[in-house]
């Protein structure tokens, strides 16, 4: 992890408690009211994300994607929380109450007041750093009550502890934009639309204006550190809803090109050609219809502002099913 920049545009962002004491890292799109002089008014939720989501996936029918390997967001992680001042007016009252008990309210004046080893909150180094306390996963995943270091002072320019695990890194913000992904789905276009025949072959499209790439900015301002995660759909798979039906390709996996474009819309004079993508039923749907399911591949990747990024987070995918009523041709014999 790089220098830290304490100094960029430190600001306040709404945040709600964490059974753990920790704030809930649930993010805000924009920010609350605060100020970053040290007079004990600074939000104790200077650390938490800000999420960026203008460039989501849109409209009624989105949803996350299912992950192709096993994955779990991260479930708590350290960022910074308060100002000395702000330390101060948070905790004094809690040991003027006594609802913690005598001797730990002792150890924790030893910690913070006393010099052991932090002396009057740190105010000697007020604006030259925060103290760092966890966060927690909104969706608290198994681990989330893992993040139990009390607080701890990170002078501006220093890195974290390096003996705490979890403290913020930008991977971890890309982990966490990853679990904000929304992707589109929509009905394949088929050609015959809707009601089919047995042994014909069925165009399957899709268009470019619903298939772009998404992504998810998930940022700390008053550390100067981001991470875009970005979703880009890469395949389009068609399960006919039966057995009793071929695909096209065979694999059933139709690539989608760079314009988002998956397969080929059917024109007049194509019923003798086989399609790029499509399917054929060989039996009737009877009196009922089949479930025609199309799952899109969404390849994940991400960049941050320490220079990172990979394709180390896992692929998603994400689809819906429509009825297709196959008929059988009609015959008449004379």
């Amino acid at each position: 992890m790089g220098s830290i920049c304490f100094t960029c545009a430190p600001a306040a962002w709404a945040s709600q408690g964490s059974p753990s004491g920790g704030a809930v890292g649930s993010g805000s799109d924009s920010n609350a009211s605060g100020n970053a002089s040290d007079d004990g008014k600074l939000s104790s939720t200077v650390g938490v994300i800000v999420y960026d989501r203008s460039k989501n996936g849109s409209g009624q029918s989105v949803g996350p994607v299912t992950p192709l390997a096993s994955w779990t967001p991260p479930a708590c992680w350290y960022a910074p929380k308060y100002s000395p001042a702000a330390l101060q007016a948070y905790l004094e009252p809690i040991w003027e109450a006594g609802s913690t008990g005598d001797a730990w309210d002792a150890t924790q004046r030893d910690r913070y007041v006393n010099g052991k080893p932090y002396k009057d909150f740190n105010k000697d180094e007020a604006g030259k750093g925060y103290w760092w306390d966890s966060y927690v996963n909104k969706s608290f995943p198994p681990g989330w009550d893992k993040c139990d270091e009390p607080y701890f002072w990170v002078a501006t320019g220093d890195d974290p502890p390096a003996d705490i695990p979890n403290t913020v890194t930008p991977e971890i913000l890309a982990k966490l934009a990853y679990n904000e992904i929304r992707v589109p789905s929509k009905d394949v276009s088929l050609a015959p639309a809707n009601t089919t025949k047995v042994n014909l072959p069925t165009w399957a499209w899709l268009d470019g204006a619903t298939f772009k790439p998404v992504s998810v900015t998930a940022r700390i301002d008053a550390l100067g550190m981001w991470a875009t995660t970005t979703a880009k759909p890469v395949a389009l798979k068609i399960d006919p809803g039966t057995s009793d039906a071929v695909t096209y390709p065979a694999s059933g996996v139709c690539q989608i090109d760079g314009n988002g474009t998956v397969g080929e819309k059917y024109a007049k004079g194509d019923a003798d050609r086989t399609p790029p993508c499509g399917v054929r039923y060989l039996r009737s749907s009877g009196d009922g219809s089949y479930q025609l399911k199309a799952t899109v591949t969404w390849q994940i990747s991400w960049t941050g502002s320490d220079g990172g990024g990979a394709h180390d987070l896992p692929d998603g995918t994400f689809g819906r099913s429509q009825d297709v009523t196959v008929q059988e041709i009609q015959s008449v014999n004379r």
